[in-house]
C-alpha cells in the first residue's frame, strides 16, 4: 500500500508540474483519486468519458447550435447515463473522485461539472468551470452573452435572477449577485477546489492522514501557499509528527506578512520545539 501511495503521489507531482495549457484535467482529476483507488484504470475511464461524448455527438446531429448542444450533452450525461447531483449524502467523499462518480451516478457540482466539460470538450464545444461561490458551475460563451449551466442539477440554463437565489440559499441573504462571480476558472484551481473538498471533509471526520494527502496534492499544484502549510502543519500535530508539524509551521510565519494567527501559531511552534528538542 506504501508503494502504491508513493506511486500515486508521484504521478500527480509530475502532472501537477504541467503549465495550465498542457494540463489535462481530466487525467488530472482522476489521478487524484488513484492514492484512495490504487487499482483505478486510467485508460478505461477515460474512455468512459470518451463513450459519453460520443453519444452526445450523435444526438446533436448537424444542428450544432450551442442550445442544441447543450441539450445534447445534458441528454447524454443525466438522461441516458443517469448522473445526477448527491443532494442526499452531498459530503461523501466518494462524490469527488471521478471514477466512483461515474460508477455510481452520483456527484457534486465540481465532479460532475468536470465530467460536464470534458465531454464537452470532445465535442469541440468551448466549456468554462466557473468556481461560483459554494457551488461550481459552467457556462459557454455564445455571442457576447454567457450560458450558465448547472450540472448539479442535470445541466439547467440559468439566469441571473437564478444565480442570485442560489447565493440566497447558500449565503441566507448576505451575497449579491456580481459578473465577478462567474469568471471562468483555470484548470489548475479546479483541480485546488476538488482538493479542498477533500481536505475539509477528511479533516471533519478526524481521517487525517487523507486531509493530509490532500493538501500535499494542494501545495504541488500551488507551491506559494502558506495557508497550506499552517494547516498541514497543524494536521501534522494531530497526527504526532511533531517535527513536521515544526517545519511547516515556521515556514508558515516565515512566508506570511503578519498573520492574524501568529500569537496562536507562536503558541504551537514554542510547544513544539520543546517536544522536538526532547526526543533528540
Amino acid at each position: 500500500m506504501i508503494i502504491q501511495a508513493l506511486r500515486a503521489r508521484q504521478f500527480f507531482s509530475e502532472i501537477a508540474q504541467l503549465d495550465e495549457t498542457a494540463l489535462p484535467l481530466d487525467r488530472a482529476a482522476l489521478i487524484i483519486a488513484l492514492e484512495e483507488y490504487p487499482d483505478l484504470d486510467l485508460q478505461a475511464y477515460l474512455r468512459r468519458m470518451d463513450t459519453l461524448a460520443a453519444r452526445a455527438d450523435v444526438i446533436v446531429g448537424a444542428d450544432r447550435s450551442a442550445v442544441n448542444v447543450i441539450e445534447a450533452i445534458n441528454e447524454a450525461l443525466f438522461v441516458q447515463e443517469g448522473l445526477r447531483g448527491n443532494s442526499d449524502d452531498y459530503y461523501d467523499p466518494r462524490n469527488s473522485y471521478l471514477n466512483v462518480v461515474l460508477d455510481r451516478k452520483l456527484g457534486i457540482p465540481i465532479s460532475l461539472s468536470v465530467i460536464y466539460m470534458e465531454v464537452a470538450k470532445r465535442i469541440d464545444f468551448h466549456i468554462q468551470g466557473v468556481g461560483f461561490p459554494g457551488h461550481f458551475l459552467v457556462k459557454h460563451a455564445d455571442n457576447d452573452r454567457d450560458i450558465i449551466i448547472d450540472p448539479f442539477n442535470m445541466g439547467r440554463i440559468l439566469t441571473l435572477n437564478d444565480c442570485q437565489e442560489l447565493l440566497d440559499r447558500i449565503y441566507k441573504g448576505s451575497m449579491e449577485m456580481s459578473s465577478s462571480l462567474l469568471q471562468p476558472m483555470q484548470k489548475r484551481m479546479i483541480l485546488t477546489r476538488m482538493l479542498y473538498n477533500l481536505k475539509d471533509i477528511y479533516t471533519q471526520k478526524e481521517q487525517y492522514f487523507k486531509a493530509l494527502s490532500a493538501i500535499d496534492k494542494i501545495l504541488m499544484l500551488n507551491p506559494s501557499m502558506p495557508s497550506e502549510l499552517r494547516d498541514r502543519g497543524l494536521l501534522y500535530m494531530q497526527t504526532s509528527l511533531f517535527a513536521k508539524a515544526l517545519a511547516d509551521l515556521e515556514s508558515y510565519l516565515a512566508n506570511t506578512v503578519a498573520p492574524e494567527d501568529s500569537t496562536n501559531i507562536q503558541s504551537h511552534i514554542h510547544m513544539l520545539r520543546n517536544i522536538v528538542c526532547a526526543s533528540n
